[in-house]
């Protein structure tokens, strides 16, 4: 029989879809306020060019950027980050319509999980009507989707995104393994 041990803190990263940059960085800013300051910040891509899926409800050209935050956190804390933002969305939205949205998870040595609050089959519930969702996995020294992940997922600019984010997150868990 196995013990049941505390989890190891993993590295928190925010997705952020927006119309306007004002609307983006007054969210980040919300975001940091609760989770601390941010290690990396990527570059902007342009989501619509994806999938045009929100641009009705966010009123225009959607973009993307990622975030990932300078201290770990207790992957336990994943449902009630997603509560977190999605208030933050809400607060945000203009006429019942998102301006900004959020999508919070975490980076650990060997995946990118997300929270959802969509149901799916290959989604855990947590707590509070939030899933966890297994988006990506790192083996070989890369990250491979699965065929649920995101189409943006996918794309090379956040494969290396992660991969930076991971590069730190690595050097953090070496730092607290030699501290015990």
């Amino acid at each position: 029989m196995g013990t049941a041990m505390q989890f190891e803190q993993e590295k928190l990263i925010c997705a952020v879809l927006f119309t306007d940059t004002k609307t983006a960085d007054a969210a980040i800013e919300r975001l940091k306020a609760a989770y601390g300051d941010t290690d990396l910040e990527s570059a902007s891509y342009c989501f619509s060019d994806i999938s045009p899926y929100y641009d009705a409800e966010m009123g225009g050209k959607v973009y993307r950027k990622l975030i990932s935050f300078a201290q770990c956190r207790d992957p336990q804390e994943l449902a009630a980050i997603k509560l977190h933002t999605n208030a933050i969305e809400q607060d945000m939205a203009v006429s019942g319509n998102r301006r900004v949205n959020l999508d919070a998870g975490f980076v650990s040595p060997g995946r990118l999980s997300l929270a959802t609050t969509k149901n799916a089959g290959h989604r855990i519930p947590l707590s509070d009507g939030i899933y966890a969702e297994l988006t990506l996995f790192y083996a070989r020294h890369a990250w491979h989707p699965f065929p649920w992940t995101y189409m943006d997922f996918k794309l090379p600019q956040v494969h290396t995104f992660l991969s930076d984010v991971r590069r730190i997150y690595m050097q953090q868990r070496k730092g607290w393994h030699a501290a015990h």
